[in-house]
This record gives structure tokens, C-alpha cells and sequence, in this order.
């Protein structure tokens, strides 16, 4: 599979990455057996971008990346995220994105991992309490001290952006991006482009919503953190399902499946777009690759764009 390089760094990466979130929490039961087989089989099939952070499954989707890629790391481009607080019974604790707080987060995440070095560290959301020049000055430490390759940022604004990027380059931003979810578009992207930053959409397939598998609440386990989404309420999601209506109809007419339509229109939207489709199951980490193979023509992409609705909720 052909690896492009990830902003300015000299991280070369498959154009799809996997998102591991949920192998260990959020989307209901999952399978560590299932999750390392999908985790090899990945790199089996040339993918070799894979996403984490600190606080899924408080530190055990860490462990568990840890566990399958022991002795392959030289195949691996891992990312992982920090600031997120949780307590020893999983609940929310807040946001730390404080210097001293980077350093013993950095710390706990190479151990879970078993790794000397992080390539690309995140910071998961920006603190709304420690200005961005800190946080980033402190990431900039952990380059330093050879403890992280690259940096990157979470949720950022444009306006975030431009001034982190004044203390350190700033490889990534990681942000939500999909058929309903197009905020970033505002201007986002254009800084991103600016700045050469490499771009990363997570959810690009709408928390599965848009694959056409979520007909109802009733679909989701009882955990399941989409059942408190907005856009997952009764009301919000029979609205929304305008959105599906529309996938289905483009993967008819051009004979792929509907999440092979949401993956490539984030492709198509530009180059340094590098999505990151969570999934546990091998088999819809083939479906996804696939999804690098279709193209759309701009009448196509213009004719959809005139087509969209707009998505009833918050994102969170």
C-alpha cells in the first residue's frame, strides 16, 4: 500500500489508519482476540496508522496496542493522546493539558505501551485553562528528551492552530469530519493547508451511523456512548436518516457499499486527508480499505454537496 508523508515530518503513513477506540470501550462488547487478529491483519494489508489515547478503557487500549504490536513497531506509525482525567472507576475527571501533567501522561502511556517513543503524541482537547503556547512548549520538551517524534493537536481552532504553530510545527490535527459533520470546512482545512498540516478525521463514517447500521436506538448495547449522543435520539436520528437515504442511493448507482461512499468523500475532499475509520472486525477493515479505490468526478462531489442535509444535534 503507498505511504504518503504525514504534514512536515517524516512520517509515512497509509492513506487510511485505523482508529482502536473501540476495542476496548465506547461502542459496547468487543473481543481482545478479534481486536489483535484485525490489529495484525492490518498491518498484513499495508495499513500502518493506528490511533489511540490514554483515556480509552482508562489506559487499557494503550495496553492492548502494547500487547499486539510487541516486537513490531519498526512496521508501526502509532498515534496516542493525553488530557483527559478519568478515576479508577472510569469516570470523567475533567481536562489537564498542563505541563507538568504532559510529563507524567507521556510517561504512563510509553509504559502501557511498552515503547521507548511515541511517533505522533496528541493533545486530546485544547485546555481551555493553560494557554496553547504552554501545552505545546511542554510537547515540545518530550521531542526534546526523545521521548515523542511529533506533535499534534486535537479539536483545535484555526485560530489555535496559528499560534501553537509559532512554538513548535504542529504534524496533525485531529478532528471530526464526515458527510454530517462538516464544520471544519469553515475555515479549518484551508489553515491546515496553509501550515502544511497534516489532516485527520475521526468518525469519518459518522459513528457507524452513516454505514445504514443504526436503524434505531434499539440497534446499540445498553454502554453503548452513542445512546447519549444528540443526534442519536429518537427525534434526531429518524432526521438524520435523510443522511443514509442519501449514501444508499450514491452506492447504488455506483455498485459500492455505504461506507465505502461516507470514506471516500472525506478522501476526495483533498490530499493531506488521512481518515481514521474505528472498526474491531477484519472484515470490515477490508471493506474500508477499499473505499481508497473509488474516485469521484467534481460533478459528483458538487452534485452531493447540493444534496446534503443538514444534521439534526450537537456532534457531542
Amino acid at each position: 500500500m503507498e505511504k504518503y508523508q504525514l504534514g512536515k515530518s517524516d512520517l509515512n503513513i497509509s492513506r487510511l489508519g485505523l482508529g482502536c477506540m473501540g476495542m476496548s470501550e465506547f461502542y459496547g462488547s468487543s473481543d481482545e482476540k478479534e481486536s489483535i487478529e484485525t490489529l495484525h491483519g492490518a498491518l498484513d494489508l499495508g495499513l500502518n496508522f493506528f490511533d489511540t489515547a490514554d483515556m480509552y478503557g482508562s489506559g487499557s487500549n494503550e495496553a492492548l496496542i502494547g500487547r499486539a504490536f510487541k516486537g513490531k513497531w519498526d512496521k508501526v506509525v502509532l498515534a496516542t493522546k493525553f488530557g483527559f482525567l478519568r478515576d479508577a472507576d472510569g469516570g470523567w475527571k475533567g481536562l489537564d493539558c498542563s505541563p507538568a501533567y504532559i510529563k507524567t501522561a507521556c510517561e504512563a502511556s510509553l509504559k502501557r505501551l511498552n515503547t521507548d517513543v511515541i511517533d505522533l503524541y496528541y493533545a486530546h482537547r485544547i485546555d481551555p485553562n493553560v494557554p496553547v503556547e504552554d501545552t505545546v512548549g511542554a510537547m515540545k520538551d518530550l521531542v526534546d528528551a526523545g521521548k515523542v517524534r511529533y506533535i499534534g493537536l486535537s479539536e483545535a481552532s484555526s485560530e489555535e492552530l496559528q499560534r501553537a504553530s509559532k512554538v513548535h510545527t504542529i504534524t496533525a490535527l485531529q478532528t471530526e469530519y464526515s458527510l454530517w459533520s462538516r464544520d471544519v470546512e469553515v475555515d479549518i482545512l484551508a489553515t491546515c493547508r496553509e501550515l502544511d498540516i497534516g489532516f485527520v478525521p475521526y468518525s469519518p463514517l459518522g459513528r457507524g451511523f452513516l454505514t445504514g447500521a443504526i436503524q434505531s436506538r434499539d440497534s446499540l448495547e445498553a454502554d453503548d456512548f452513542r445512546l447519549a449522543s444528540p443526534r442519536f435520539q429518537e427525534e434526531a436520528l429518524e432526521e438524520n436518516k435523510k443522511f443514509v437515504a442519501l449514501v444508499e442511493a450514491i452506492s447504488k448507482d455506483k455498485g459500492i457499499t455505504p461506507a465505502q461512499v461516507a470514506l471516500a468523500w472525506v478522501l476526495n475532499q483533498g490530499e493531506a486527508i488521512f481518515p481514521i475509520p474505528g472498526t474491531r472486525k477484519i472484515s470490515r477493515l477490508k471493506e474500508n480499505l477499499a473505499a481508497l479505490d473509488v474516485s469521484f468526478t467534481v460533478a459528483e462531489l458538487a452534485d452531493i454537496r447540493t444534496k446534503l442535509p443538514t444534521a439534526t444535534g450537537e456532534r457531542y
